[in-house]
């Protein structure tokens, strides 16, 4: 794996690039997240393509790769923000230039699908990416959400991240993580992630707890808790079964992430609810479940 490379901050009334690298989005609800960006003073640019529509994805491969190659190749461009997630990344990663990538050290920004993208990123790239919001939630993303999302890309040291301490302790580590079917989705791969010492995130949507179960358990059989420094959880969003209440998708994951015996925080405000608060793939932070908190020890980006 290359040597972590933090990306360059984000300056103010710089340009940010749109990718669709997953997905096919909605012209109208990623207009309204983009006006959100215009009106704290920068510029957004987008290809004429970006709405393109290839059966369930935002055009086809080498449309969407293309795309992302040409916002990593723009000198303009500060930053690359996605449109969504949804499906996608994993068929495009191949396509991609880990060196140019890493040369152009720009701050990439999506959650979900992008999980894919942003594990690319950090192991063949080996730069940092943030986990984040999506731009077509539209008007819908709120003012906590894009001011954390700015201040990470600016260069400032991020709030501490509050949630519920389960299983106590106080670790620290390098942040890895995401939308825990990507993760498993992973395995066996070139981008998989290194979790060795590591403060392991996780969010998921849409996945009953037996799924759930099922996924962490590939995990733990592949190697990734064994040396785990703690665990985070995010939002585990509508993961229910409609067919048994029981257990719910929050015991399954403290059952089989509190017997690893690490510092465990659940509730954290990041993953597919509101707040979706921005998190760097890469850097140092501490999990202290004795405070329910994560804190952030150095920011994501680097500045001039």
């Amino acid at each position: 794996m290359p040597r972590l490379r933090k990306p360059r901050a984000l300056r103010p009334g710089a340009i940010v690039a749109v990718a669709a690298p997953a997905f096919a989005v909605d012209e109208a609800v990623l207009a309204a997240g983009e006006e959100r960006l215009r009106a704290r003073g920068y510029r957004v640019r987008r290809r004429a393509d970006a709405t393109a529509v290839c059966g369930y994805l935002a055009g086809d491969d080498a449309r969407r790769a293309a795309e992302l190659m040409e916002w990593v190749d723009d000198p303009e461009v500060g930053a690359i923000l996605c449109a969504r997630g949804g499906y996608g990344c994993h068929r495009i990663l191949g396509r991609l230039d880990a060196a140019r990538v890493r040369a152009a050290a720009k701050p990439l920004v999506g959650f979900s699908d992008v999980t894919s993208l942003l594990l690319w990123q950090r192991r063949r790239a080996g730069l940092v990416g943030f986990h984040g919001p999506v731009l077509e939630r539209g008007q819908s993303l709120d003012d906590e959400e894009i001011d954390c999302l700015l201040r990470a890309l600016s260069g400032e040291l991020l709030a501490p991240l509050r949630g519920r301490g389960e299983v106590g302790g106080v670790a620290e580590g390098r942040l890895v993580g995401g939308s825990i079917t990507l993760l498993a989705a992973s395995l066996g791969t070139p981008w998989e992630p290194d979790t060795r010492g590591a403060l392991l995130l996780l969010e998921e949507v849409n996945e009953k707890p037996y799924a759930l179960d099922r996924m962490l358990h590939q995990l733990a059989a592949a190697g990734k808790f064994g040396a785990l420094a703690g665990v985070g959880v995010g939002q585990l969003v509508s993961c229910t079964d409609p067919k048994r209440a029981e257990p719910s998708a929050e015991a399954v994951v403290v059952e089989i992430l509190g017997a690893l015996g690490v510092p465990l925080v659940t509730d954290l405000p990041f993953g597919h609810g509101v707040p979706n608060l921005t998190w760097p793939l890469g850097v140092r932070a501490v999990l202290d479940a004795e405070r329910g908190e994560l804190r952030f020890l150095e920011s994501g980006v680097k500045r001039a």
